[in-house]
């Protein structure tokens, strides 16, 4: 038995409406097994969080970062959002013990886990927002996520690494790199890639993920790194 009491007393958010905090962590396939649980799905939450979380976090990158361009900002502000940051900040404060799932899907623990984590800490804010108000969500968001930047912004993480060494390596090679899969492993539903960037034939650098395109990433960071053009 999942015990929400924990969860709130771990996040010091304590709930009015304790169905509408159990409603935040129920995914769609949990229904199917359980059509008499007499709530619905989290996804409206998770709509309306999305839209509260994207305010909160522009709100404090517009004050803490006066002098970035529009431009700069939206990027930043996309790192911050991913699915890959918002995941693993949901499973550090303990969503994954609070998921209700389907047998099925509470045996994937691989990329399919990483979303709903991610789109369950948006039903979250969602539900807090409603239940508790803008300022007790925005405590939570500023405790959980936004400690995230700082180490966004010094590793120049907000710019998307692909295209900034596609840029360099024009600039100062004269060439376009490519990506090549060096290994994959794993079974279907959790493949782990290992992905190779190359200038030409050289071998630049190599980033792993649970993607292609998330190791491709990691492989375009590591050459950035590799090459000194991180300015």
């Amino acid at each position: 038995m999942i015990q929400f009491s924990d969860f709130e007393k771990k996040t010091k958010v304590f709930f009015k409406d304790k169905e509408l905090l159990k409603q935040a962590f129920l995914h769609r396939s949990y229904i199917n097994e359980n059509p008499s649980v007499g709530l619905s799905h989290n996804e409206r939450l998770e709509f309306l969080g999305d839209a509260v979380l994207e305010l909160i976090v522009t709100d404090f990158l517009y004050k803490k970062y006066p002098n970035y361009t529009e431009g700069e900002l939206t990027a930043l502000r996309s790192a911050l959002v991913n699915a890959i940051i918002i995941s693993e900040v949901a499973s550090k404060i303990g969503m994954n013990d609070c998921l209700l799932l389907s047998k099925g899907e509470a045996k994937d623990v691989g990329k399919a886990r990483q979303y709903i984590l991610a789109n369950t800490y948006e039903a979250y804010v969602g539900a807090v927002y409603l239940d508790q108000g803008y300022d007790v969500v925005n405590k939570f968001v500023k405790e959980t996520l936004l400690p995230y930047t700082e180490e966004i912004v010094s590793k120049k993480l907000w710019r998307d690494a692909k295209s900034l060494i596609q840029e360099k390596a024009q600039e100062f090679e004269g060439i376009t790199p490519s990506y090549k899969v060096l290994h994959e492993s794993g079974p279907d539903h959790d493949k782990h890639f290992t992905v190779g960037i190359f200038f030409g034939s050289n071998l630049v650098g190599e980033g792993k993920g649970k993607s292609k395109q998330e190791a491709e990433q990691k492989a375009a960071e590591s050459a950035l790194k590799i090459m000194n053009w991180l300015d």
